[in-house]
């Protein structure tokens, strides 16, 4: 399902990978991938998309990225994510989007979260 997924991503030029919200939902759910939140630990302890590993955009390097499959980089609103996509892209990382709505938009989408 997600490298189908990858194809149907937005793209060309500059712009950034991004995952549809229906789509990010349906992942979360199949665990077809792996999360990885952004934000500062003390954000991420206070709710987070289940099944997310936290490495946070302050001392973030793509060599930590979980390897071996599709990976979905999250924050609070779409920023810090896009941030790090960017440098995972620079890195040569391939398989890798953001899901620009953020926790926030998870939240506000009826998406639960883990404490």
């Amino acid at each position: 399902m997600f490298g189908g997924l990858f194809s149907k991503l937005a793209g060309g030029g500059d712009a950034l990978p991004v995952i549809a919200h229906d789509d990010f939902a349906k992942a979360v759910q199949d665990k077809s991938c792996a999360i990885v939140d952004v934000r500062e630990p003390h954000e991420y302890a206070a709710g987070h998309v289940p099944g997310a590993i936290n490495l946070p955009l302050s001392r973030f390097s793509p060599s930590d990225l979980p390897k071996g499959g599709p990976v979905v980089l999250i924050c609070q609103a779409g920023g810090r994510s896009a941030k790090a996509l960017r440098a995972a892209l620079d890195a040569g990382c391939k398989e890798i989007c953001h899901y620009a709505g953020g926790t926030g938009g998870w939240r506000n989408g009826g998406g639960a979260v883990e404490m």
